[in-house]
């Protein structure tokens, strides 16, 4: 059985082809900067690695392509040869809880989140509706960002707003990342050779955008991202926790219009905001005091969740890191670490050679380094979904 797994974002394509009885990645594929002067694409498959530079106007253009390099390599005909393709949706809203056959009023009721999320659901529909083109009688399976998050408990999803703003235009948290949360979990689970039922942890997805996440007995109880995914943490251009006052201040007293606030907000913010540069590895060897100041801004507000997500929790078995700053930043791993609540104890030569495990044996929490694989949950989820449904 394989399933083909397309992650559509506003200007890129991350494919993924797997055999799901092997349990293997038959082949990779990132398509970058599409609708840009040169794009760029990148075919990983066995041991080979083939990078190619292009034009691609558009997400259609993007599949287009993706069909060709699998066939000219050999790797897949076609979409109509698939088992199921599966579907990256960031925003599912309060209905969606669980990875679903997409049919013609799923699409609606995407189409009708794309307010909740105008960055993002878009782009999935796009891609979703060009691989219904290629592959009408392929089942195709949406797996949202939101679902994993879908149990959180009343009082951690209420904004302290007024209750009408939520019963009539559902204003709340919904949380984002969820399928590498999710994956995290599982594997963190594996590793500690425990029940998903009986697992506390914190979960942090830290990179261009970044995520925390309380998980208590294999559920997530709260998350850092809220009613979009630019509440939180501080990440690359999204500046996260800030007072909303400073917006109502930016239109009244600045004149600012709602789409520069919003532009300003999500694209200029963050790390690119304090020093003009959102890469960490540049940002750390800069070591300017611009440089400097963003990364202790951004450690400082990591560190304030996992204090706050310990308070919530009645134990912590894992402070468990992951994407890209996450899996590779010993640098910010240690910074973030030092001073923690409970008998934490970070082994500095494991956490430098990033080990899996980078805690000592003395620490009463395990502190774990997991490469995340959100296109392998969503594999894992259609497979399930698949075995259910037929």
């Amino acid at each position: 059985m394989n399933i083909a797994v397309i992650n559509s974002g506003s200007s890129s394509i991350k494919f993924q082809l797997f055999c799901m009885e092997k349990n293997e990645v038959l082949a990779h594929i990132l398509v970058e900067k599409i609708g840009e002067s040169i794009s760029d694409m990148i075919l990983e498959y066995e041991d080979k690695k083939l990078e190619i530079i292009t034009v691609i106007k558009n997400h259609h253009d993007g599949l287009e392509e993706i069909i060709s390099l699998l066939s000219k390599h050999s790797l897949l005909k076609d979409f109509t040869s698939l088992s199921a393709i599966g579907h990256r949706v960031v925003h599912g809203g309060e209905e969606f809880k669980s990875a679903t056959i997409i049919d013609e009023n799923i699409i609606k009721k995407i189409e009708a989140l794309i307010p909740l999320a105008p960055l993002h659901n878009p782009a999935n529909l796009e891609g979703i509706l060009v691989a219904i083109k290629k592959a009408p009688n392929v089942p195709q399976i949406a797996v949202f960002d939101t679902a994993f998050h879908s149990n959180m408990p009343e009082e951690a999803y209420i904004y302290a707003l007024p209750y009408e703003m939520y019963e009539k235009y559902k204003i709340r948290r919904y949380g984002f990342h969820g399928t590498s949360h999710s994956y995290v979990l599982k594997q963190t689970a594996k590793l500690l050779q425990k029940n998903l039922n009986e697992l506390n942890i914190i979960t942090l997805h830290l990179g261009n955008g970044s995520s925390a996440c309380a998980i208590e007995n294999g559920v997530s109880i709260d998350t850092s991202m809220g009613f979009t995914p630019l509440e939180g943490l501080v990440m690359g251009s999204r500046c996260g926790d800030v007072d909303p006052a400073i917006i109502i201040h930016m239109q009244r007293e600045l004149g600012m219009s709602v789409d520069e606030v919003d532009k300003l907000l999500n694209k200029k913010s963050g790390l690119i905001g304090i020093c003009k540069n959102n890469d960490v590895r540049t940002i750390i060897e800069q070591n300017d005091e611009k440089s400097q100041l963003a990364i202790k801004v951004m450690v400082r507000r990591i560190k304030k969740y996992i204090g706050a997500y310990m308070a919530l929790l009645d134990r912590v078995d894992a402070v468990v890191f992951t994407g890209g700053i996450g899996e590779n930043s010993a640098y910010i791993r240690e910074m973030v670490l030092s001073s923690l609540l409970y008998e934490i104890e970070l082994d500095k030569s494991l956490n430098a050679q990033n080990s899996t495990i980078i805690s000592t044996k003395k620490s009463s929490v395990k502190l774990m380094v997991i490469k995340t694989d959100e296109e392998q949950e969503i594999a894992n989820e259609c497979l399930s979904l698949l075995k259910n449904q037929f």
